[in-house]
């Protein structure tokens, strides 16, 4: 199979403003923002859905990972599907079912109907993402390919970083729904721009078949991996579920890269990884959401748990890093269209490492000037390396193939957003079992006994405390203070693995191609 050109629209038909390179960026801002924002805004939000709802951790990772695993698992269909039958209608399709599944989710009168609707959601965002960047890499010449790729990170980045402001004012004003009825109107806007500006669709990939296998394979093999990463933090990385999860993730996972292998018409086509800035990409793609959307999860936790901010609070103190992302990403992708991606994304990964070594030293008594400097470093950072990322993986893709492309790089992301909470959250558990009996010990408190480890561990990860009923103010006092510390301990472990990460991710990075995008190379199968 040899990769083919795709006929580009003339200025008449255009009409305009429709299909201009600018308005389609404009046309997709507004989805790609409702579906960036759904991922973090419910950081914010997820102490007072756990209270309305009477959820355990567990369950409100739940809440996280239940978006996560509808995206993962359906990303790289959506993908085919855009590639094979156009973006346009895939995207607007994506919007429709993200608002409405939305509406859903607010409406929910419990924990397990709210999570399966965040599982729907989460499949129509895997419609609507892969669609907006494949959009963006048919739209725009390769030369400008970094610039749109750094706008485009500005709106991804400014509304992952952006949900806990965003979410903070809203759970703090009108209660837990409102981050769910807010894409009501950011929806509508997505919808009512995308018919407008957005020209005929047009599939990229027209001649090619479905890979039903393929979709198969691929699909159980990520809903397993998915599901260990969630497990394991509470059933155990031994449980035979767990181990069971990963054994079909490997097996599923493997047989699909086999399967693959055929040259016709493959749901992915292997050879796209033989480009070295591609998979070194997917790498850093994984890594980097290990860390964001790791240490959003736990840092919510830390400044309403024990430092005691308000939910508003909390979104103003993550101010520096959500402003950060958006204005770095436009300058990143500048410096895309000069130099290539290697040199920024591996500035972006040192900095992002400082940032979470920073994060990693928090106390109990942490000042916001302190804060701020760790959030402004982890925030530039971040942003380049997902601007960086992103132009290296669905840059260097041939365009019939700019749908699997853009999938494959969500995918990773979402994944490493599943590996970070689950491997860090695993971590936090750990540590506060082995150090909360010291702590204890060390407040003049009775240790607590082995079995009420397990049950106190899930709320003082959430960065509260099981105060006994009718203690007095005084031992209320303690016992809370000693939970906190058991807390931070696991968090400055968490936090100090991730900083490791960025710091191995930006050697990796070394070995990106130091030139611009190829506008994508013909695909060679394997």
């Amino acid at each position: 199979m040899t990769a083919q050109t795709v006929p580009q629209t003339t200025r008449a038909e255009r009409g305009g403003l429709r299909g201009n390179p600018w308005a389609v960026l404009v046309a997709i801002a507004f989805g790609v923002m409702m579906v960036a924002l759904d991922g973090t805004i419910v950081a914010v939000a997820n102490p007072a859905i756990g209270e309305s709802l009477g959820a355990s951790l567990a369950g409100l990772q739940w809440v996280t990972h239940g978006y996560l695993l509808g995206l993962a698992v359906f990303l790289i269909t959506a993908g085919k599907l855009g590639d094979r039958f156009g973006y346009r209608n895939t995207y607007l399709v994506g919007v429709v079912g993200f608002v409405l599944s939305s509406v859903a989710i607010a409406l929910s009168a419990g924990v397990a109907m709210l999570i399966a609707f965040r599982v729907l959601q989460g499949i129509f965002g895997a419609l609507l993402m892969p669609a907006a960047l494949g959009l963006l890499r048919s739209g725009f010449p390769p030369h400008k390919l970094g610039r749109a790729f750094g706008v485009f990170g500005s709106i991804l980045g400014a509304a992952t970083a952006g949900g806990p402001i965003v979410g903070g004012v809203l759970v703090g004003t009108f209660g837990w729904e409102a981050v769910f009825f807010v894409n009501v109107p950011v929806g509508a806007a997505a919808l009512a721009l995308g018919l407008w500006l957005l020209a005929p669709n047009r599939a990229t990939d027209s001649g090619s078949r479905m890979d039903v296998p393929g979709i198969v394979l691929v699909s159980i093999a990520i809903l397993a991996l998915v599901w260990a990463l969630v497990e394991a933090p509470t059933a155990g990385w031994t449980d035979p579920v767990t181990l069971a999860s990963l054994a079909a993730a490997l097996v599923f996972g493997a047989a699909f890269v086999l399967w693959e292998r055929r040259p016709q018409e493959p749901l992915i086509p292997l050879g796209l990884f033989a480009n070295p800035s591609i998979s070194i990409g997917v790498v850093l793609m994984v890594l980097m959401a290990v860390s964001l959307m790791g240490s959003l999860f736990f840092v919510a936790f830390y400044l309403q748990g024990v430092l005691g901010m308000s939910p508003a609070q909390t979104g103003m103190q993550l101010l520096p890093m959500t402003a950060l992302m958006a204005l770095t990403s436009p300058v990143a992708g500048r410096v895309l269209d000069r130099v290539g991606a290697r040199t920024p994304t591996t500035a972006g990964l040192l900095l992002a490492g400082a940032g979470m070594f920073l994060l990693s030293r928090l106390d109990t008594d942490t000042g916001t000037v302190y804060l701020s400097a760790a959030f402004v470093l982890l925030g530039t950072g971040l942003s380049l390396v997902m601007t960086g990322s992103t132009a290296a993986i669905v840059g260097n893709a041939p365009v019939r193939f700019a749908g699997v492309a853009s999938a494959v790089q969500q995918a990773a992301m979402q994944l490493g957003g599943s590996l970070g909470t689950a491997v860090l959250g695993a971590v936090m558990s750990a540590t506060i079992i082995s150090t909360l009996p010291g702590h204890f010990a060390a407040a003049g408190l009775a240790e607590p006994a082995s079995g009420e480890l397990a049950d106190m561990q899930s709320t003082i990860a959430q960065g509260g405390a099981v105060v006994p009923g009718g203690a007095t103010a005084e031992v209320a006092r303690a016992v809370t203070e000693a939970s906190n510390l058991a807390f931070i301990d696991g968090l400055q472990w968490a936090f100090g693995i991730a900083a490791v990460l960025m710091l191995l991710a930006a050697g990796l990075s070394l070995f990106m191609r130091g030139g611009r995008p190829d506008g994508g190379e013909p695909v060679v199968h394997v």
